[in-house]
């Protein structure tokens, strides 16, 4: 991935949120066809330091935990917040016209070796703990254990474990770093104006990174 150096995020707990926050990743693997891709929610653990573990599972009739190559790593993509900007956003285009269209988002890269873990404990666990984690916002969390256990179990067995111990974290956060502060505020407002899900994201995004 091409990181310009003003858009480099490196901080691995800013990485880590993102992850959390956005847990659907794109598993990208080589298999003897070629490049495939994946998604999956993921699970992220903070050990072993200082990038973690990433957790997943896949449908056993996915043929990806049989045809991908150990050999060569594996690659997650995470997306973040992300929305196009007008130029005319920008005091400075409104001046003397120089200003051309652009997208701002925030993603990161995990690299690392796919393993496989054809274990219905572990599997569970797994599941358990995604679970937990994305119903932890809610009012009344939803848990694996309050379904049937006879109805888990036959579930747990039509699906199969992966896991990626991250080696490399990269991190791309794309949010007008390069303009001038009057211009930073301008796309904030104009996504602010938009008032869609995605471009309040990604303002409220911008806010909090430009607040530090």
């Amino acid at each position: 991935m091409y990181i310009p150096p003003q858009f480099e995020e490196s901080r691995v707990e800013v990485l880590h949120q993102l992850i959390r926050s956005y847990s659907l990743g794109t598993l990208v693997t080589l298999s003897a066809s070629g490049m495939e891709a994946n998604h999956i929610p993921f699970h992220l653990t903070p050990e072993p330091t200082p990038f973690g573990t990433l957790q997943g599972h896949v449908a056993r009739a996915n043929p990806t935990w049989k045809s991908f190559n150990p050999e060569f790593e594996s690659l997650v993509i995470f997306h973040g917040p992300g929305g196009y900007v007008s130029p005319s956003w920008y005091p400075t285009a409104r001046e003397h016209g120089k200003g051309v269209p652009t997208w701002n988002y925030a993603v990161v890269h995990a690299y690392g070796q796919l393993r496989v873990i054809d274990d219905a404990a572990w599997v569970r666990e797994q599941s358990s703990s995604l679970t937990a984690q994305q119903e932890s916002a809610f009012d009344s969390p939803w848990s694996v254990a309050d379904a049937p256990q006879d109805f888990i179990e036959r579930l747990v067995g039509s699906i199969v474990g992966i896991e990626l111990t991250i080696t490399r974290l990269i991190g791309k956060w794309k949010i007008s770093q390069n303009q001038p502060e009057q211009n930073r505020d301008g796309v904030i407002q104009g996504l602010r104006a938009q008032g869609t899900h995605q471009a309040l994201e990604l303002a409220e995004s911008m806010e909090k990174y430009f607040a530090k």
